[in-house]
């Protein structure tokens, strides 16, 4: 036998290829819960940037009669007549403005929606779908 010459690999049983897989699939696994919780990481964060951003003037807010608000991944901006509210999820936003005015108390029918991509889009839709509720 040769140094160039390869000695025949052992064969697997049943065990040890067992043992082979399923370390491969929790190795899999452990990838996959790590971007899930890095992705709810940021978008939690975004959550907390945008509720930052709208929570900055209170006079404003008193002004117009709103309140804000902010559940995990949601922050709302709340009226007597109208909700207008954006979720996290996945990296995009969905921003969507509610009539409370034709609904039973509580809820809100949803009027409008939008896909963002940012915090900044989602403040800026926010103060159109605002705009539009205030005239």
């Amino acid at each position: 036998m040769t140094s160039k010459t390869k000695k025949p690999a052992k064969a697997l049983n049943l065990r040890e290829a067992f043992e082979v897989e399923y370390a491969r699939r929790e190795m899999e696994r452990r990838k996959r819960d790590e971007e899930e919780r890095r992705q709810q990481e940021a978008d939690l964060a975004n959550a907390e940037t945008l509720f930052n951003a709208l929570s900055a003037d209170p006079e404003f807010l008193a002004k117009h009669d709103l309140t804000v608000d902010r559940r995990r991944y949601t922050v709302n901006i709340d009226h007597q007549n109208f909700r207008i509210a954006a979720y996290w999820e996945a990296g995009k936003g969905s921003v969507t403005s509610s009539d409370k005015r034709t609904t039973v108390p509580g809820s809100a029918a949803p009027r409008k929606q939008e896909t963002v991509e940012s915090v900044d889009d989602a403040l800026r839709v926010m103060a159109q779908f605002l705009v539009d509720e205030t005239r």
